[in-house]
């Protein structure tokens, strides 16, 4: 055993070792949060000025995030948020939390990976473990961390260990969090395995070593490609049943009474978030790299992104058969964020929805309590009606795409002409969707 790495294993048992989470957004902020609880040192470094001034005020970024923990740590002294790059210098653990988009060619993004290396290696004044939580492909930590690091000058397994820990975070979901949602942990070598298992174990019950950062980004991969291609098929499936006149969701709760060999995933407007949209994608860059080509995944992507054009298609039909024209037909969409009862706009089917509808000509609303406002693609601000004064008698269609917890379902199928349900939420003989 190295001293370096004895060193490091007794700051972290001793609770000595400062931590620096690069990037507060819904992952790095709840993350930063726990360490500073279980009494750590914590720095958090984000390069947007407006998002570290509201958390140095006690104010939370991120829904799952309250205010009050935020403050509490603040107010011990054990969590601080800058974007002073500066500040990085009295790290003994770096934790990367940073955005990892697709480009333009639907090819991965890691311009933000790079960054926060770049700051690392300008920062790091001692022996350090670097842990990426972003999604990415197999093999971009040592591409992206190990490799420029080693180039700086430092040495692996003395002054450097490396580690990948892919995020799990589940927005809204209020059972699993960050503490008791089991953490995969692979590192570029049995130091960084034991010293990377050593720090989330401080703030996580179960954390599960694997033999390679390689094993570690391919699973988050193939779990969130997992879901893709079984939410694609059952959206597939809702299709057929619509031209057959079966109700899918019906056929879903037969299916599900049996009590092995099936695992139920539900159909609806589209798939949203960061993971289930791009990660697939991710994964089948990767493989083409390889010479490798998933029709699966290609075609699962495909199936999925066409559902609000599915949907759009419905409304039209519904709106036909009670002799109006899409044109100038007032339509009100409940619910823009991609799943309940949060306000995460990112990929939502509601906002292609909203466009195509606006394009073919109606005047379209919405109403969200989670979303005050949103930008369009002509970067207009769309303002929601509220939830406790809208009428839903004045539409001539009402398109329920989030299923969010504040929805009086009974009061919106008692006062609206025409209901599209993309969700099963009206369980009654109103038109529905099959999607």
């Amino acid at each position: 055993m190295t001293l370096n790495k004895q060193i490091l294993l007794d700051k972290i048992a001793t609770k000595n070792a400062t931590i620096a989470v690069l990037g507060l957004g819904y992952v790095g902020l709840p993350l930063a949060i726990a360490f500073a609880e279980k009494g750590f040192q914590t720095i958090g470094f984000d390069i947007s000025r407006q998002a570290v001034k509201r958390l140095q005020s006690g104010c939370s970024t991120v829904m799952d995030m309250s205010d009050v923990r935020v403050q509490r740590m603040l107010a011990c002294g054990l969590f601080e948020a800058t974007n002073e790059e500066e500040r990085l210098a009295d790290a003994d653990v770096f934790i990367i939390c940073v955005p990892t988009p697709l480009n333009a060619s639907h090819e991965p993004d890691v311009t933000s990976i790079r960054a926060s290396v770049q700051s690392i290696q300008r920062q790091v004044k001692r022996a350090a473990v670097v842990s990426l939580e972003s999604t990415t492909y197999p093999g971009c930590t040592k591409e992206m961390i190990l490799e420029p690091l080693v180039d700086a000058g430092l040495v692996l397994d003395e002054e450097l260990f490396v580690c990948f820990s892919p995020e799990r975070i589940d927005p809204g979901n209020k059972v699993y969090q960050t503490e008791n949602t089991p953490k995969v942990l692979g590192g570029v070598s049995g130091a960084s395995i034991q010293l990377g298992t050593a720090i989330y174990e401080q703030i996580i019950d179960t954390v599960i070593p694997v033999s390679s950062t390689e094993v570690a980004e391919m699973s988050k991969l193939l779990e969130n490609t997992f879901r893709c291609i079984n939410i694609a098929f059952m959206n597939e499936m809702s299709l057929l049943c619509d031209r057959l006149n079966i109700d899918i969701w019906e056929t879903l709760d037969a299916a599900e009474t049996k009590p092995f060999g099936f695992m139920r995933f539900n159909p609806g407007p589209g798939v949203g978030g960061h993971c289930i949209p791009l990660d697939p994608m991710y994964l089948s860059w990767k493989a083409k790299q390889a010479n490798f080509f998933s029709r699966f995944i290609e075609t699962a992507q495909d199936i999925n992104s066409n559902m609000p054009k599915e949907v759009v298609n419905k409304a039209v039909k519904l709106l036909n058969e009670a002799r109006k024209a899409v044109n100038g037909s007032r339509v009100l969409l409940m619910g823009m964020s991609y799943k309940k009862d949060i306000n995460d706009l990112r990929e939502s089917p509601s906002l292609a929805i909203y466009e195509e509808l606006k394009r073919l000509g109606a005047e379209v609303q919405y109403c969200d309590p989670y979303v005050a406002s949103f930008l369009d693609k002509q970067n207009v601000c769309v303002y929601g009606e509220a939830l406790s004064t809208v009428q839903f008698h004045q539409y001539n269609l009402v398109i329920l795409l989030t299923n969010h917890s504040d929805f009086k379902m009974a009061e919106i199928s008692d006062q609206a002409a025409n209901l599209l349900d993309t969700r099963n939420m009206v369980k009654n003989s109103l038109p529905k969707v099959f999607a």
